[in-house]
């Protein structure tokens, strides 16, 4: 990893650069992508889930033949496992439902706020070799917590033209309503433009590369929403020396086995610490599965010292992290001070795993620095904020005359109108 210590406040925008390739890059594949699924349909998805995915699909709906197979796949420790989690999630979003908000502004005039589901969703779940079915939790139960009346999924096939089992067994237990076998960007594609197969749907959500990223983001000028611009992960923890070294670089590799694109930065007031976690990061490295992934991620990884935890604060503030890890004795200055970040762990004993699975928080979180404009998935993503008003003859009586004072110094003698016309005849009724 990279140590730097005491970096000068204009030097922070370089040191803290994500390693990721820009949208220009590969902006010019997935407009040409969408074009042709925007005018061939399947045969185009056909095409580029055979040159992507090495598969031929003559359907791309997974059967329930294949649920209940999977499902009977999957051992009874690890359904256990996900329904706990499912328990948790559901528990933590179902606490933010919030009431119909109404007021009188004034006599006669009433307005209220009342939430309605946003009606059909498109789910994207990343597969191979880290097939992410906790997502399918994250996304579909507070979409179902919300009433969204239909939930649709798109997950890469495997070789065999197969879902992860866990996807499967996921999807079923959150009551999705169709499972598609379409990865990256012709999944996006799919789930904006509409094909024979794959329901055009009115957001997308799910995380995935960075070609993903970017389809999300061009779904949007075809009218769908989408969660946010979710890239390569990412953890920035703030430790002193009340941290220990070994729960510190377990994280750090927690968030570096996602991706080789992945970042993970360490930035602490003790330089003991810092030394302590770069070898116990060699140690736990080495016997990681995924080793070879995360050593590419420590590479483009850093380790920074400062020298208080007000330089730290301001720091972390303007990297915004995706995940952060508060380890300090001062952990309330921490917890007060930070406006971006996407989810917060505190403590030795909160690992970002927990987030990850099992705590009941959203593991959807804003990359790249959006945390400084973008929330990360909770049950509002899944709903809409409509308002009403109810105005009676007392009411457009109290507010008319300023109505019509406003559209005339605008411009817009129409707009006035609409109010005078209903002011004079309730004078004509008296």
């Amino acid at each position: 990893m990279n140590k730097i210590y005491n970096p000068k406040p204009e030097t922070w925008s370089t040191i803290l650069e994500r390693p990721t390739k820009t949208v220009d890059d590969i902006e010019a594949t997935v407009k040409e992508i969408f074009k042709e699924i925007q005018k061939k349909g399947d045969s185009a998805v056909a095409k580029y889930t055979s040159l992507f995915d090495g598969v031929s699909l003559q359907n791309y709906e997974v059967s329930k033949t294949e649920i209940n197979q999977a499902i009977e796949s999957i051992s009874d420790e690890l359904k256990e496992a996900i329904q706990l989690a499912k328990a948790n999630i559901e528990k933590f979003h179902t606490a933010q439902k919030t009431t119909r908000v109404e007021v009188e502004t004034i006599e006669g005039v009433n307005c209220w706020q009342e939430k309605r589901p946003i009606q059909k969703i498109g789910l994207y779940i990343p597969g191979g070799t880290a097939p992410l079915f906790s997502t399918v939790l994250m996304l579909a139960v507070p979409a179902k917590i919300a009433a969204c009346n239909e939930i649709f999924l798109c997950s890469p096939p495997d070789k065999n033209g197969n879902i992860n089992p866990a996807i499967l067994y996921a999807a079923n237990l959150c009551g999705v309503t169709k499972i598609l076998k379409v990865g990256g960007i012709q999944a996006i594609a799919g789930m904006t433009l509409g094909t024979e197969s794959i329901p055009k749907v009115y957001k997308i959500f799910g995380p995935g590369n960075q070609f993903v990223t970017v389809a999300k983001q061009l779904a949007t000028q075809f009218g769908v929403a989408i969660d946010m611009p979710a890239g390569p992960s990412e953890l920035l923890i703030v430790a002193d020396d009340t941290a220990v070294p070994a729960f510190v670089a377990s994280d750090l590799l927690s968030q570096a086995e996602h991706g080789t694109d992945s970042q993970v930065i360490l930035v602490s007031t003790s330089k003991k610490l810092i030394e302590d976690v770069e070898k116990e990061i060699q140690i736990q490295m080495e016997v990681l599965p995924r080793k070879v992934i995360a050593e590419k991620a420590i590479a483009n990884s850093k380790l920074i010292f400062v020298e208080n935890d007000k330089i730290a604060l301001e720091l972390i503030n303007e990297y915004g992290p995706e995940h952060f890890i508060i380890c300090t004795d001062s952990e309330d200055y921490y917890t007060d001070g930070i406006y971006n970040a996407g989810s917060v762990f505190i403590g030795n004993y909160t690992p970002e795993s927990a987030g990850d699975y099992a705590s009941g928080t959203n593991h959807t979180l804003p990359t790249n620095g959006y945390a400084k404009n973008y929330s990360g998935v909770n049950l509002d993503s899944f709903t809409k904020s409509m308002t009403f008003q109810k105005i009676s003859k007392k009411g457009i009586q109290n507010i008319g005359k300023a109505i019509e004072l406003m559209a005339e110094a605008e411009g817009l003698q129409a707009h006035k109108n609409a109010v005078s016309l209903r002011l004079k005849a309730i004078e004509d009724e008296k």
